[in-house]
């Protein structure tokens, strides 16, 4: 099979978009973990039950939610378990599955730890970007997701995207959104 090599174009992208990708997770487990011992993926799980109906999920969602293998997130949610901020029980419905539910104390912590974090991201990323490229960001990076997983929970998500087209639309924009 001969080499189909990226273009000068392509390169740059792909450069950028890995320097980003590695840079960025980095940047925001500094911030939290100096902010609470914890790392951008103990935040990104504790966030996804604060936003779960009644703040719990079952763990098999969880881990589709968090992009992490039930091993993985099962190691996570028991670090959390121990720092009182998540319980694990059988599910109501269902004994066969577990559900972890984001407890008093984590939705406390996490509230408040959501001050700091929203304010590193703001900085980090959005205030080097106008709304366009915002709009550009959700656009290619729901391409790129759909390509590796159509049936990504985020992909099912289609508020943002629509709400982006229609203000796109409004501005005029020829550019279709996914």
């Amino acid at each position: 099979m001969a080499a189909h090599w990226l273009t000068p174009d392509e390169r740059r992208a792909w450069l950028a978009l890995y320097a980003l990708t590695s840079l960025l997770p980095a940047n925001l487990d500094t911030h939290l973990f100096r902010e609470a011992r914890i790392t951008l993926f103990d935040y990104h799980v504790l966030a996804m039950l604060s936003e779960a109906e009644g703040t719990s999920l079952p763990m098999s969602e969880l881990a589709a939610r968090s992009t992490a293998s039930l091993s993985r997130l099962s190691h996570v949610v028991k670090k959390l378990e121990g720092r009182g901020w998540v319980t694990r029980l059988p599910s109501s419905l269902d004994g066969r599955v577990t559900t972890a539910s984001l407890t008093a104390d984590g939705l406390e912590m996490l509230t408040e730890l959501a001050v700091t974090h929203v304010a590193q991201v703001r900085s980090t990323v959005f205030d080097a970007l106008d709304d366009q490229d915002v709009a550009d960001l959700e656009r290619v990076g729901r391409k790129i997701l759909r390509g590796m997983d159509s049936a990504h929970w985020i992909l099912a998500d289609a508020a943002p995207a629509a709400a982006l087209a229609g203000r796109a639309a409004a501005q005029g924009s020829s550019r279709q959104d996914l």
